[in-house]
């Protein structure tokens, strides 16, 4: 199984014998062969040795055997945990997109207004993330809005291929209900097909290229990260995304630990009104693939960003900082910088361009 994040917590929830009992019949969940994806990552230069790489060397695991990471989420308790009960905002979702808005669905799933289209990023509706519905890193709050109740989307975006991200019981109800574009790394594409979305809706892409869809241009870019859902790792790409119209841009991190790349994003594509930037899951023993709150300031001051969503925080317990750690970390570096940040409770549609003043609802 896979040896990153979601995994390693559940072996330590319940031990890996019962993880392997409990993954049993649930091979469609974990998608596409090596084989089925190598023929669309193959073409790429940065898929070498049947895998991908990123541009700066660094480790995707953390030092130290399985065995004592798994025990480390065993006995962590509490920690990583809200206090009480997460509250929720009730989602609005106008009949006509608006200029700019976002709606934090929790995790890294954001529904996007932009320039009157709806851009839908790394949707997962699943109660876990994990390829059983038995064990895996389990929700600490229900999603605010139910896939039926969401309005028009134009495109979901996916960042990588791990199950907090790409969840497949949410990506065979978007493409059976609805007529979305799916815009996705390369090789990605492959669990999709495996998933039987319709091989027509589905856009692969390298990094620094691009797609339009209903007139948003989706490009893919840079992030520093890993990828695997089974046994093999790396076999497709990870990415960051920029989302941009006629008139605004939004830049999506995805999930990526900090590399000074993000520069050349911002040089490229920037600058943008709303950068949507990972903060939480970071820890010293796996510091190359998830960014601190301090650093997702950086990237944000790196690609020119305006306002500052923080998302990938207080929806699934990934790590061993505090639940609210996160934001704090974030508020307090954000204001030695200078810079904006809008931080939406969960199911709350917020204005891009005049976000209102945080109210300090995780406290």
């Amino acid at each position: 199984m896979m040896i990153g994040k979601t995994l390693l917590a559940a072996a330590a929830a319940v031990g890996a014998g019962c993880v392997a009992r409990a993954a049993w019949g649930v091979l469609p969940s974990i998608g596409a062969s090596r084989s089925a994806i190598r023929p669309y990552a193959a073409a790429s230069p940065r898929y070498r040795d049947n895998r991908f790489h990123n541009s700066d060397p660094g480790s995707s695991l953390p030092d130290g055997s399985q065995s004592g990471l798994a025990k480390a989420f065993l006995t962590r308790g509490t920690v990583g945990t809200p206090p009480r009960q997460i509250p929720l905002a009730t989602p609005l979702a106008p009949t006509t997109a608006g200029e700019l808005a976002v709606t934090w669905l929790g995790h890294a799933s954001v529904l996007i207004e932009i320039d009157g289209r709806r851009v839908l990023t790394d949707p997962v509706w699943s109660e876990r993330v994990s390829p059983s519905d038995v064990v895996g890193p389990a929700r600490m709050h229900p999603m605010p809005m139910a896939l039926a109740d969401l309005p028009h989307i134009d495109a979901v975006v996916v960042s990588h291929d791990h199950y907090d991200h790409l969840d497949r019981a949410t990506i065979t109800a978007l493409a059976r209900n609805r007529s979305t574009t799916f815009v996705v790394p390369l090789g990605v594409g492959a669990h999709l097909r495996r998933w039987h979305v319709p091989a027509d809706r589905i856009v692969e892409l390298d990094w620094d290229e691009s797609t339009d869809v209903v007139g948003l241009t989706l490009t893919c870019t840079e992030a520093r990260h890993f990828s695997g859902r089974g046994l093999a790792r790396d076999t497709t790409l990870w990415a960051s995304w920029v989302i941009a119209g006629e008139n605004r841009r939004v830049f999506f991190g995805g999930d990526s630990g900090y590399t000074a790349r993000f520069a050349d994003v911002g040089r490229r594509y920037g600058p943008f009104d709303v950068t949507l930037l990972p903060i939480g899951a970071y820890d010293e023993r796996w510091p190359d693939i998830h960014m601190t709150p301090e650093e997702a300031v950086r990237v944000h001051r790196d690609v020119g960003g305006g306002v500052l969503v923080p998302v990938h925080w207080a929806t699934f317990n990934l790590a061993f900082h505090p639940w609210g750690e996160p934001v704090e970390r974030l508020l307090d570096a954000a204001g030695q910088a200078g810079v904006r940040v809008a931080v939406p409770m969960v199911g709350q549609r917020i204005d891009g361009l005049h976000p209102p003043e945080t109210t300090q609802w995780w406290r």
